[in-house]
């Protein structure tokens, strides 16, 4: 059992308050959302006939590194395919809208952690086939941050310990969020969206467990590639790919991701057809990341300063 108080209230975009500040979120707490969900009826859709969804990412898909991931053209027919299958409530997507039209930055970023996943989620790496459900998990992770203030998404300069305390609330709003909405706090969606900033060595957040489906590791090791890779408001350059990945292979050494999904990743970069499990990792660091970077700062507006904050910035990403 976990226990989590909410910093600020988990309310959809109509302003419909399903959890007020305050709240002490337990696991029978969100299946009582959920069962209240199950007494609504949202319409669902395909997600990629939604708005432009489709015509985006077809064009994120064409900036590097993802054009040579991508560049298989029966590969991403395929990868498409799977995500075609992908259908989720109508007011679920319209979050999309949400951040397409507020904060682009994560409109982008979960569209790709959604075609990452979708490519890795049946790699050879893993384990049987997944269900229609696991793949909903990708587009459905950082729901939660539209219960996040704009203000606190979009800062350039470093965040404070109370904006940063309500960045970190989102797993879990996203958590109650898909719980409610899917009408099922089991659902692959909603344990994704409340796990994926969770790491294997107990570093990660909001329940610091070291316990992890293999989904949800995925769903990591995905949405931290993808995070350094983006553009961020603060940080004037994005990590270049051979850096990314070396982070990614630090990371899985240190034992906070997967090494199965960092090896999955790095062989997407490699020749077509790599096989993961056959793979060679480099350990010769020779990546160098961005200047100027505020990832891993705290501000601390008391002394007018800036202090690294502990532990390793990786283990709490703003992604």
């Amino acid at each position: 059992m976990f226990q989590y108080e909410l910093p600020i209230s988990v309310s959809t975009l109509d302003k419909q308050e399903l959890l007020p500040a305050g709240t002490m979120i337990t696991e029978q707490v969100v299946a009582e959302v959920a069962a209240l969900g199950r007494m609504q009826s949202h319409q669902a859709c395909v997600l990629l006939d939604y708005g432009t969804v489709a015509t985006d990412l077809q064009r994120f898909l064409l900036i590097p590194p993802y054009c040579d991931i991508f560049a298989d053209q029966e590969l991403v027919c395929e990868i498409f395919a799977r995500m075609q299958s992908v259908r989720l409530p109508l007011p679920l997507l319209q979050a999309l809208d949400y951040f397409r039209q507020h904060d682009f930055h994560t409109y982008r970023h979960i569209l790709m952690v959604f075609t990452l996943s979708s490519l890795l989620i049946n790699s050879p790496l893993e384990e049987g086939q997944r269900t229609e459900a696991d793949f909903m998990a990708g587009p459905s992770h950082d729901f939660g941050k539209i219960c996040v203030p704009l203000h606190i998404l979009k800062k350039a300069g470093p965040l404070t310990a109370e904006e940063l305390d309500i960045l970190k609330c989102h797993p879990m709003s996203g958590y109650v969020l898909a719980a409610y909405y899917l009408g099922d706090h089991l659902h692959p969606a909603a344990l994704v969206a409340r796990d994926h900033h969770e790491r294997r060595d107990g570093s990660g957040y909001p329940r610091g467990t070291t316990t992890l489906d293999p989904v949800v590791e995925m769903m990591a090791a995905c949405d931290v590639y993808d995070a350094l890779l983006s553009p961020r408001p603060y940080r004037p350059l994005s990590f270049d790919n051979r850096t990314a990945l070396e982070e990614l292979t630090r990371l899985a050494e240190k034992g906070t991701l997967s090494w199965t999904c960092v090896e999955a990743l790095i062989a997407c970069n490699r020749r077509s057809g790599a096989d993961p499990n056959r793979i060679i990792v480099s350990k010769n660091v020779r990546g160098t990341p961005p200047s100027g970077n505020c990832y891993g700062i705290l501000a601390d507006e008391s002394k007018n300063s800036v202090t690294v904050r502990e532990p390793d910035p990786f283990s709490i990403p703003r992604s």
